[in-house]
Formats: structure tokens, C-alpha cells, sequence
């Protein structure tokens, strides 16, 4: 093992939590530590509803993909990706079509080290990942530009991910990418909205010596999509988002998905 190797297994701590391996226990995963679940299951305590966001996220996330997919989008950026699990966006966008391109984007030492499930693409389409934060928008796009063609229509996805931003910086970096889309691209954006419940899975979350996540007021949500134009429904709560269950639940996150003109 090389000295980088040491160095690199030496960030993935497995005595404090960490937020993607705490999402992976909400959703059920394996790439998960006693640690984490611990922490997930504290959460869980102070709102009980936490685990249904996780999976309504996902779900909402691969609704949203297909339904782009559908109309004719074949190139998606996933910013903050997270864990691989069940349903990634190239494995959605993919089974619409072959051809679809997908760069995912983490910065995420534990992301990195699972970054090979991510790249398994269809052999007519192509997959990639960028190793840089969400906030360095620039980095990014450049380095999509690789895999993408910037000069035609990418959907956007941040699922449940600006929370780690204020909702002043969040607002700023979906922009900042959003200008850098050619027009017809989309926006497919979610995060958990601020209600007495939901802060209190805040304080939790926060009492596991994490980088604090930050619920929102709706406005801080739907002030991503400004100069957008909303699909229908609308900005909903996620299980509402073109439902394929006759009688969804609402959960605490909304979304939306928006196309540039």
C-alpha cells in the first residue's frame, strides 16, 4: 500500500458520523458504521419521518430523470452524488436511452472510493465523475465539459444536497450553474423544507459532529428557479412530483423541475 493509499484511508473515520454514510442508512444501504446508523437512528427518534425523505428523494430523483430522459435529454450532471445505490441517474437515464452521458460530482473521499459503481455506463453512452465541492461551479462545468456537449441541453440534478450551503450561497451556486446551461436545459432540485419537525431532526443531526444541514423556507427553495420555467406540478412535495402511487404521502421535502428557455 502506498503512502497516498495510507493518507487516503486515514479520511474515511469510521468512529465519527458521516453524512453520506448516514443517507446510505436511511436508505437502507450496507456502506454504512455502527457510527453512522447510530446517528441516522437518533435523527430517526427526533422525526420520525427522515427515512421516507431518503427514499422519496430517490425515488423523486429517478421519476425526474426518466420523465427527461422521455422528453429527449441524454446528458445529466449530478451534483453531490452520494453513495452509489439502486437506481443511479446514468442506470435511469440509460434504460430510456443508450447514448444518455452522465457526470456525477462529489468530494467526497468515501464517494471516491465507490466512484467504479458509478461509471458502469451503457457501452453506447458514457459516465464520468468530477472530484470537486458543489461550490466551485467553474471546476465543475469545465471539467463535465469533457464529457458533455455544453452547447446542447443538460438537466441539473442537486438532490438533497444544498442544506450544506446557507440558503443565500445555495441560491447563488444553483445560478451560477444554471448560466453556464445552454437554453433548454433543466433543473431537477429538492431539499427539506423548515417546519417545527423538521428542525428538530436538525438540532439531532447536528449533535453528531457534523458540518450542519440547514432546512429551508420554501422561498429559499423555489428562489433556485427564478428565470425558470416550472414542469408541472409545480414545486410540490417530492411524492407528489408525477406520482406512479395512486395516494402518495406528503413528506417535508419539496421540489421542482424547471427547464431554462
Amino acid at each position: 500500500m502506498s503512502v497516498d493509499d495510507v493518507e487516503f484511508r486515514k479520511k474515511i473515520r469510521s468512529d465519527v458520523p458521516h453524512s453520506a454514510r448516514v443517507w446510505n442508512a436511511w436508505l437502507g444501504g450496507k456502506d454504512n458504521y455502527p457510527v453512522d446508523r447510530e446517528l441516522a437512528d437518533a435523527v430517526t427518534a427526533a422525526y420520525p419521518q427522515m427515512a421516507d425523505i431518503a427514499q422519496a428523494s430517490r425515488a423523486f430523483q429517478a421519476r425526474a430523470v426518466r420523465h427527461l430522459a422521455t422528453l429527449g435529454v441524454h446528458q445529466f450532471l449530478d451534483v453531490g452524488t452520494g453513495l452509489p445505490v439502486e437506481n443511479s441517474t446514468h442506470e435511469v437515464a440509460q434504460a430510456v436511452i443508450p447514448q444518455a452521458r452522465i457526470v456525477y460530482v462529489d468530494n467526497d473521499p468515501i464517494v471516491l472510493v465507490h466512484a467504479a459503481a458509478l461509471l458502469t455506463s451503457a457501452p453506447e453512452g458514457r459516465t464520468a465523475y468530477v472530484d470537486a465541492d458543489l461550490s466551485r461551479t467553474d471546476t465543475v462545468v469545465d471539467e463535465a465539459g469533457t464529457t458533455l456537449d455544453l452547447s446542447k441541453p443538460v438537466a441539473v440534478l442537486l438532490m438533497s444536497t444544498l442544506g450544506h450551503l446557507t440558503p443565500a450561497d445555495g441560491i447563488k451556486v444553483v445560478r451560477q450553474y444554471m448560466d453556464r446551461m445552454p437554453s433548454g436545459s433543466y433543473l431537477v432540485l429538492c431539499d427539506t423544507v423548515k417546519t417545527p419537525r423538521t428542525l428538530a431532526a436538525q438540532e439531532a443531526y447536528d449533535s453528531g459532529d457534523n458540518p450542519p444541514y440547514l432546512v429551508r423556507e420554501p422561498e429559499e427553495i423555489t428562489g433556485c428557479a427564478e428565470g425558470l420555467e416550472l414542469l408541472e406540478p409545480g414545486f410540490v412535495s417530492i411524492t407528489f412530483w408525477r406520482p406512479t402511487e395512486e395516494h402518495p404521502t406528503a413528506v417535508d421535502q419539496w421540489g421542482f423541475v424547471a427547464r431554462k428557455p
